[in-house]
């Protein structure tokens, strides 16, 4: 049957409708596809639960670490961290410090020191005499020596300046500066 369209002016084919039947293509399906779907449901289910359960662990951890040793957040531990490092950086400026002071006053210390003894009188027994060198890192200090007689001992003492002295010096005086600096 055709029949004229009044707003296009032309004839159009007629047509018919068919029924189709939908519970009878979809009825035979319908089990396995609930059944499949229901497995998938459980599966994803199972998957939720477990993903649940490390999430808890991981959240678990996580506030462990960062709760610290006293139970404070991981900011205040990193904060009492930070001050104890200044607080060290500040000591060993203290330190360095304290080290310059010494290190320039050691250098003027008796740190070489040189003896000998000697017996400079054929009439006094034993090695009585000593020439005592005393030099700092430089080789300025003063050398000390004493002369035993029966009669008296004597005590001199000579300036040294880089290891040298302006004094004639005897031989032993010159062996005690060489053994203070070698």
């Amino acid at each position: 049957m055709t029949g004229k369209d009044p707003l296009l002016g032309f004839r159009r084919p007629c047509t018919r409708s068919f029924a189709i039947d939908l519970d009878a293509v979809i009825g035979p399906v319908v089990t396995p596809i609930v059944v499949a779907l229901s497995a998938i449901v459980v599966v994803l289910a199972v998957l939720v639960i477990a993903l649940w359960r490390r999430t808890g662990a991981l959240d678990r951890r996580f506030r462990g670490l960062t709760r610290g040793a006293e139970g404070r957040s991981l900011e205040a531990v990193l904060d009492a961290h930070l001050d104890k490092v200044y607080a060290v950086a500040s000591d060993v400026d203290d330190l360095s410090a304290r080290t310059d002071v010494l290190e320039s006053a050691g250098r003027k210390a008796f740190s070489r020191v040189g003896l000998v003894r000697f017996n400079p009188f054929e009439e006094t027994g034993g090695n009585q005499s000593f020439a005592l060198a005393l030099l700092d890192a430089d080789g300025d200090g003063w050398v000390l020596s004493s002369l035993h007689a029966r009669s008296g001992t004597r005590v001199y003492a000579k300036a040294i300046k880089r290891a040298r002295s302006d004094a004639a010096l005897s031989e032993e005086e010159s062996a005690a500066i060489r053994q203070a600096t070698g």
